[in-house]
């Protein structure tokens, strides 16, 4: 049958397939770092009595091969912008060009997003996709993935997302300082180098992490990334504009700063400022003494009532006796 040969075929087609050389790359200086996501197997506490598996953002400079990390709370595309930026704005240069796999918020579709050419437009950079596929194509992420799996997370503890970055960012000088076989040398030496080629950062910080315009209603919490955050009262009604960052979440009214909270990495949790609980209880309380004082001056209006006498004269029923004959 046709599917007996397909088989067949399948099976004997990689011995008549060409063969496919591959060169040895030769990265010039300031010319790319390659992104990836790692994920670190022990699961750190976020609050709440709960941990999670968090990714942690990968940065390696293709020519020093000085890399720096970070983790961040999810793989969304504002989440994702955010991280990048903390560990380009370290840097203190932008690189030519920023590699990538097909992370789906960065180009899950085999095309740039939204959200992630914005970003590469305004520092002046551009982002490649690896083929699908071919993890070699940033293989020295790669690798360094495998080395932080090995010599970082042995023997450590986290006791929270920002403990975790705390150790990690201890550790890197370390890390970056050792000697490297491909370079022939310590990454730490040939960075000088690398910073030299890159361009300039940006006059104007790039948009990253989350943006949202909500209308505040009676319940004065606001939903953003899955958990509720208290808003001033007093903004009930109004319009305000939230923005999440990695660490923050901030409410803007008339350049006025009406909620303030640390930004919970769990979700379906309700974060609430004691402070507006107050001011709520506040306006309550003055809302239900103004509705009592006005109730107490209202008054029942009075309905003037007819006699049933006067609707038999309008009907011409007077005098009729309606058990019997009226004569």
């Amino acid at each position: 049958s046709i599917s007996t040969l397909k088989n067949r075929i399948a099976k004997i087609r990689p011995e008549y397939t060409s063969v496919d050389p591959v060169d040895r790359l030769v990265h010039e200086p300031g010319q790319a770092a390659q992104m990836d996501l790692w994920f670190p197997e022990p699961r750190i506490p976020v609050g709440f009595g709960q941990s999670m598996m968090l990714p942690v953002l990968v940065m390696t400079l293709s020519y020093s091969r000085v890399f720096n990390a970070l983790m961040v709370p999810s793989r969304q595309g504002p989440d994702l912008t955010a991280g990048m930026w903390s560990l380009i704005n370290n840097v203190g240069v932008v690189p030519k060009t920023l590699i990538w796999d097909r992370e789906s918020a960065i180009g899950g579709k085999g095309k740039v997003t939204e959200i992630a050419a914005a970003f590469a437009g305004t520092l002046a950079t551009r982002i490649i996709l690896a083929p699908p596929r071919d993890p070699e194509f940033k293989g020295q992420t790669e690798r360094n993935n495998q080395f932080l799996e090995t010599s970082f997370l042995p023997g450590r503890k986290f006791t929270s997302p920002q403990d975790f970055n705390q150790q990690l960012a201890g550790w890197l000088p370390q890390a970056n300082a050792r000697a490297v076989r491909s370079i022939q040398g310590r990454p730490i030496d040939r960075l000088p180098t690398d910073l030299r080629a890159m361009t300039r950062l940006p006059p104007v910080p790039p948009a990253t992490g989350f943006s949202h315009r909500v209308r505040i209603s009676r319940d004065y919490y606001v939903r953003l990334d899955r958990n509720d955050y208290s808003v001033h009262p007093s903004m009930i009604g109004r319009l305000v504009d939230f923005t999440l960052t990695m660490d923050r979440v901030i409410g803007v009214c008339d350049q006025q700063v009406v909620a303030d909270h640390p930004r919970c990495w769990v979700k379906h949790q309700v974060i609430t400022d004691p402070e507006h609980v107050q001011v709520a209880a506040t306006l309550r309380s003055a809302f239900n003494k103004i509705r009592r004082t006005t109730s107490s001056h209202v008054h029942e209006p009075v309905v003037e009532a007819r006699q049933l006498s006067e609707y038999d004269k309008i009907f011409g029923l007077d005098g009729h006796d309606f058990l019997g004959d009226p004569s």
